[in-house]
């Protein structure tokens, strides 16, 4: 049945990886008529305003221009609470006048369920990434609250909590898992899926538009085969690595490679390119990926994801963060080679290249799990499922 329009906000951080995952389910919920804003930092407002959303501005201090978050994980954490305290005046700013009806927040983004719970709004979190299971307090965080920092961190999350206004002032209850959540993965690349709590989380698939852009890539029509090389949108300067695959790709008989050296690297760091290469700041992935045999990638979330929805195998290179366990997830899956960077030599990524795709197995996994990741529903399901929260 036709939903009532209503006013539906999303609270985001400015990194590209938390931003890029949940657009076209904002698209989506424009085209039904729903009236969505989204408060960000301007650094994103072209990829805001391209859905149709109204931007609300929302001045972010995390380091996404530079790239320059520190290696300690209780350093990263505090510039995340530091940036929720910011935000949340300007969103009671925004919000306090003109409040939504429901409240969508990234995973980064704590400041919009303070804002929600504070006016007793409901609102749901739209994960880019794996969510809690159970146990997750004992296998992961308990980790975490022993480094140095992590007490102080604590005592300055609770003490923002104690006069924010949020309803839930445990600092674990409010950082944990959500009442309800989307998580925009397949749930193969969810560790211990069995263990997730349901009533709360629902997988519903990497959320893309109905077809995947071509502009700006068009296949050689002599391309038999075809390698993407990419390490997304952050830890991308790595000249020495492209100069590897370089050495392990270029003049290879049959293949064409496609290489994403963003940014941060000067394309003549590289040395000679190969006829057979095509070197760019910045590529559209998702088409590519339609086209491709084989995918070298960094293993963040959204390359995992693209990369099982197209079903192409995987050589996983992971940099920072998540990304070690998610290339470990891809090798248990059957779809992928993990190389740590700093073996990652011309030899071992030629061999990884010629075993996955000589290996009727992979191909045959690769095949499966396209088809598990499709099935989950991915953007109009989600759409649907933020519509029910509304009704």
């Amino acid at each position: 049945m036709p939903r009532r329009p209503a006013h539906i906000a999303m609270v985001g951080v400015p990194a590209v990886s938390h931003v890029l995952p949940s657009l076209e389910i904002i698209r989506e919920l424009v085209a039904r008529g729903h009236r969505v804003t989204y408060a960000n930092d301007p650094a994103v407002a072209d990829l805001i305003t391209a859905t149709g959303a109204e931007l609300v501005t929302c001045t972010s201090g995390l380091p996404v221009a530079d790239n320059d978050w520190p290696d300690d994980p209780i350093a990263a954490m505090t510039l995340f609470l530091d940036d929720a305290i910011a935000a949340l005046p300007q969103l009671r700013a925004a919000y306090d006048h003109d409040p939504a009806d429901l409240y969508l927040y990234d995973i980064g983004a704590y400041a919009a369920r303070a804002l929600a719970e504070s006016q007793h709004k409901p609102l749901l979190q739209l994960s880019p990434t794996f969510v809690a299971w159970d146990g997750y307090d004992q296998d992961v965080a308990a980790h975490l609250w022993q480094l140095p920092g992590a007490d102080a961190y604590r005592a300055k999350f609770a003490h923002w909590l104690a006069d924010c206004g949020a309803s839930t002032t445990d600092v674990d209850a409010f950082s944990g898992t959500p009442p309800k959540a989307l998580a925009l993965i397949t749930r193969a690349m969810q560790p211990h899926a069995d263990k997730v709590d349901t009533h709360a989380v629902t997988f519903v698939g990497p959320c893309f538009g109905p077809t995947a852009s071509t502009d700006g890539w068009t296949r050689p029509a002599h391309a038999q085969q075809v390698l993407l090389i990419s390490l997304g949108s952050a830890y991308t300067r790595q000249p020495e690595f492209y100069r590897q695959c370089l050495a392990a790709y270029g003049n290879l008989p049959g293949w064409h490679v496609v290489l994403q050296i963003g940014k941060h690297t000067d394309p003549r760091e590289l040395g000679d390119i190969p006829p057979n290469v095509e070197v760019h700041p910045w590529v559209p992935q998702r088409a590519i990926l339609e086209h491709a045999d084989a995918f070298v990638t960094h293993a963040g979330m959204g390359g995992c994801g693209e990369g099982l929805l197209a079903g192409v195998p995987m050589i996983a290179v992971p940099q920072a963060a998540e990304q070690f366990m998610n290339a470990d997830r891809l090798v248990e899956l059957g779809v992928a080679r993990r190389i740590d960077t700093a073996h990652a030599t011309a030899d071992t990524l030629r061999a990884a290249l010629h075993d996955l795709t000589t290996d009727a197995d992979v191909t045959r996994r690769s095949a499966l799990l396209r088809a598990d990741a499709r099935a989950e529903g991915g953007t109009p399901r989600a759409a649907d499922l933020i519509e029910d929260m509304l009704a």
